[in-house]
């Protein structure tokens, strides 16, 4: 409870750990606010069937609350009116902040009488496309920074959270926002392709760093490497070197 965890992708794409995360909180009994940015509902959905759960009836129940950000840009652009009382979770892209969609993961995740829940937790698939739209990186560390207050303190619920990582790449915008929230996270799990290139039966690596630092007990943070390979349901992780291609 409590946890800020970190999903850094380079070189390969690191959404089947969004997928995982999903899955296993919903399973959990969790209450989830997922911040879509990457992919539809649909993309979503189908991928967690095959993992056993269903998006649709997690939302009809109110354990799932699910922002389409593809399809809220386009209403946001499109639409002249704006509905009175209820500002648009993205109206950053004509603004300056990101105070609306802070409301909008705040009244997702507040607290209610009957709720039954396990505990909150908020997933942003992928923060990097927040820049992408026009946010400016003060504006995306501040919007991480209040849902940490509200969602891992006061709540004591967990933060995931994808992000981009482009080694070499001239972004600095997008290179301020990793670094920063690698100092801040409690769990980052940095998802690597093959500096050899493209492998059968190899997809990746996957480096699990545990921010022990961060605990104040002088200790150095615990960093774990694997491998692994992407599978139709699950995913198979394996020590560097001894994949069944190479045994």
């Amino acid at each position: 409870q409590g946890k800020f965890t970190l999903l850094l992708d380079t070189r390969t794409d690191g959404s089947f750990l969004v997928h995982h995360f999903l899955s296993f909180y919903l399973r959990a009994g969790c209450k989830v606010c997922f911040v879509a940015l990457l992919q539809s509902f649909s993309h979503y959905n189908i991928v967690a069937q095959k993992l056993g759960v269903s998006l649709t009836a997690a939302k009809e129940r109110g354990q799932l609350v699910f922002l389409e950000g593809l399809k809220s840009c386009l209403d946001l652009l499109f639409t002249e009116e704006e509905q009175p009382g209820q500002p648009h979770p993205l109206q950053f892209m004509s603004s300056s902040n990101l105070r609306a969609l802070f409301d909008f993961v705040r009244a997702s995740l507040a607290p209610s009488g009957s709720s039954s829940w396990q505990g909150p937790v908020l997933l942003v698939d992928d923060l990097s496309v927040l820049l992408s739209l026009g946010a400016a990186p003060v504006a995306v560390l501040d919007f991480i920074h209040y849902c940490r207050v509200v969602v891992c303190s006061q709540l004591k619920g967990n933060i995931v959270v994808l992000v981009h990582s482009n080694e070499g790449s001239e972004d600095e915008e997008n290179k301020l926002v990793v670094n920063s929230l690698c100092h801040h996270s409690d769990l980052i799990l940095w998802v690597e392709g093959l500096a050899t290139g493209f492998c059968k039966d190899v997809h990746g690596q996957i480096k699990i760093i545990r921010r022990l630092s961060l605990e104040l007990k002088a200790e150095q943070d615990q960093v774990q490497i694997y491998q692994y390979k992407i599978q139709d349901r699950n995913v198979t992780f394996f020590a560097p070197g001894l994949s069944t291609a190479v045994l």
